[in-house]
């Protein structure tokens, strides 16, 4: 072959790959997650059985997400995809900013609405819409370190099941002069401080719209009682869930509040029998609680590629059986999990999400959220009573509900 011959082949070669090129949809995916996680695993999976669709995929910090969104949005560099926690649809779909995608779920043969869990499909619902699929589902329990109850004279096969049980367990375990604490969790002044406190809220009979309670002043006085008297550390106001679980992890906290999330971790970095159990409630026989947790992927109303996006989210809800051992997340939808990593913390969980309330759903969530907060916050630190704090949170979230 001569060398026109070669040039002209070779051009064509490239005419070919740039046509190949050319014709690849991009999508652009923003996630909580880090290299290595969720996304950025299944996106890679996606991409390999769809070699015509890319997915760029950028890691937002959990407390930015909301305002890089709606910067984006303002901006026109908004995502075709992305995760957003659970009370953050409404927002976001009363805004219009968010595609309804039941008339893709309706023609779906993966996706079955019926098949979600009334609390996570609660969550992505607005005004007769479905905004999102949840990628799977979380609560929180307790967590416990058995050595270190049968050090204290404790019984590892009997972990506290109510308050009282918890604060006296607390006190049995903590050691001031080995540095243990006996509860680590999180009252940080952000949405997990919300998400920590509202099952509190909730077993004692109140709620997001109802906060100026006597079971909520009671959950106060406890958890200041907590910080107090050193059975859990200060750093409990500024430190998020992640942190919070790691002193546990560590061998400084005997016992922790947190969720499933914790477990592929907690197997690596724990090196002690650790068990779990279901949240206390406030005394036998009261009505139980739990957070849900987790969050869902949308579709910005913004996408110029409806079709791909939607083709990605049935991708992974078609894996929702992987999420528990893969992941570390409670599956969002009726899907049997084989055999299950941690069975008997995965059955506590799983319990757990029978009483897994939503936070709201309401369009201003993080207005109200942010009163809770500050009500919490105010409290811990000494600022206001409990009485105070919580009345001052009730009249703030009375304005966003009228």
């Amino acid at each position: 072959m001569d060398l026109k011959s070669v040039v002209l082949a070779s051009s064509g070669l490239v005419a070919m790959a740039t046509g190949a090129l050319a014709d690849q949809v991009e999508l652009d995916l923003w996630t909580i997650d880090d290299p290595g996680e969720y996304h950025y695993v299944m996106a890679d999976e996606f991409m390999a059985k769809h070699p015509d669709i890319k997915i760029n995929v950028r890691t937002v910090q959990f407390e930015d997400m909301v305002n890089d969104l709606a910067r984006g949005v303002a901006t026109g560099d908004a995502p075709d995809i992305t995760y957003i926690d659970n009370p953050e649809v409404a927002l976001f779909a009363s805004r219009d900013l968010l595609l309804d995608l039941r008339p893709y779920i309706e023609k779906s043969e993966i996706v079955d609405a019926d098949d979600i869990f009334p609390g996570p499909l609660a969550s992505v619902t607005y005004e007769g819409g479905i905004f999102g699929i949840p990628r799977g589902a979380n609560t929180i329990a307790l967590y416990y370190n058995a050595d270190m109850f049968r050090e204290a004279g404790l019984d590892p096969d009997d972990p506290p099941s109510t308050w009282d049980e918890l604060y006296e367990a607390a006190k049995a375990l903590t050691k001031p002069q080995e540095n243990v604490y006996g509860l680590a969790f999180s009252a940080v002044a952000t949405e997990e401080g919300t998400f920590q406190f509202l099952p509190w809220l909730q077993m004692t009979g109140g709620d997001y719209d109802t906060v100026n309670t006597e079971g909520a002043v009671r959950t106060l006085k406890l958890w200041k009682a907590f910080i107090d008297e050193g059975l859990a550390s200060p750093d409990t106001l500024i430190r998020g869930q992640w942190d919070s679980t790691g002193t546990f992890n560590a061998g400084t906290a005997a016992m922790s509040i947190s969720g499933p999330w914790e477990l592929p971790r907690m197997s690596s970095e724990a090196k002690f029998d650790f068990r779990a159990a279901l949240l206390p409630v406030p005394e036998e026989g009261a009505e139980r609680a739990s957070a849900l947790g987790e969050g869902d992927n949308v579709i910005l109303a913004s996408t110029d590629n409806p079709d791909e996006a939607f083709l990605f989210l049935e991708f992974l809800y078609a894996n929702m059986d992987r999420v528990w051992n893969d992941f570390g997340y409670l599956p969002a939808s009726e899907v049997e999990v084989k055999d299950p990593k941690y069975p008997e913390i995965y059955a506590v969980f799983a319990e757990s999400m029978k009483y897994a309330r939503n936070r709201g759903p309401h369009p201003e969530w993080p207005r109200i959220s942010q009163a809770i907060q500050a009500a919490i916050q105010s409290t811990l630190t000494g600022q206001s009573s409990p009485e105070e704090a919580l009345e001052a949170a009730q009249t703030r979230i009375d304005k966003v509900l009228k």
